[in-house]
């Protein structure tokens, strides 16, 4: 298992994760669906161990929470999130490719000298993600969808064992949406790495998530494959109203039902 999650409980001032139960296997993409405050991110911030567990146990890449250095643990991790594009705002002069190298050494900025073989495989990187032209672009100056390409690869450079993009699609517009989605989808085909995908829009789950976990309010509503998931019936009951779900080309569109009600 790369992530065996039992039990998982988070309380602060109120509950925000509860009895959460989840495996994910070696050479599995999985999407996180969820509504805004459904625990999606807290969950994110506990496996990195941001956020420490009330009860339950957490294990990463065979490694027990509690039991290991949690941040060597996290240069094996890949994250890609908006909090982060805004820490990287304070560094207001770095370039496109000065990015993409700060995360081989897992930093905010680069404050060390990479060497010739870190160059290579930056540039490597940027031409995968079709960003190589902002090389020496200001990360400042980039549009959304340019800075999280740029994000991607700066995850990218560690070679992590598990990618995990936070609503990546946030704040795009809908052709930088179906860039970036394109780019996500060609990544989990090639990459080695497995790519968790967190978002609240249906639409978002590509064909390259054969697997899916539902959370509403802080618990799991239901996990397995998509397939099952991402149902007219099943996505009903998830949001409590009646939904249509249609697919094509092994994309997912959803439709809301309005009630009917009489007039007497």
């Amino acid at each position: 298992m790369l992530i065996d999650i039992e039990g998982l409980t988070v309380t602060r001032s109120k509950p925000i994760l509860k009895d959460v139960n989840w495996q994910v296997k070696h050479g599995e993409h999985w999407a996180i669906l969820g509504m805004n405050g459904a625990g999606k991110t807290a969950l994110l911030n506990v496996i990195c161990g941001y956020q420490f567990p009330t009860k339950g146990s957490v294990r990463v890449l065979g490694e027990e929470f509690g039991q290991f250095p949690w941040q060597e643990l996290r240069k094996k991790i890949g994250w890609v999130s908006f909090s982060f594009s805004e820490q990287m705002h304070d560094q207001q002069q770095n370039i496109g490719l000065e990015v993409v190298l700060s995360g081989t050494f897992g930093s905010i900025g680069l404050h060390e000298h990479p060497g010739a073989e870190d160059m290579a495989r930056a540039k490597a990187i940027m031409n995968d993600l079709g960003v190589r032209y902002l090389e020496r672009q200001p990360y400042v100056h980039m549009s959304q969808g340019e800075k999280q390409r740029m994000l991607i690869g700066r995850a990218l450079m560690a070679d992590p064992e598990i990618l995990m993009l936070d609503e990546p699609c946030n704040g795009l517009d809908f052709f930088a949406k179906a860039q970036l989605l394109n780019k996500v989808e060609q990544l989990a085909e090639r990459q080695k790495t497995t790519i968790i995908y967190v978002t609240h829009q249906v639409d978002e789950i590509l064909p390259a998530f054969k697997q899916t976990l539902l959370l509403r309010d802080g618990e799991v509503f239901d996990a397995g494959r998509t397939k099952d998931m991402i149902t007219s019936e099943t996505l009903s009951t998830f949001c409590r109203a009646s939904i249509q779900v249609q697919q094509k080309n092994g994309r997912y569109m959803l439709e809301v039902e309005e009630e009917q009600t009489s007039l007497s």
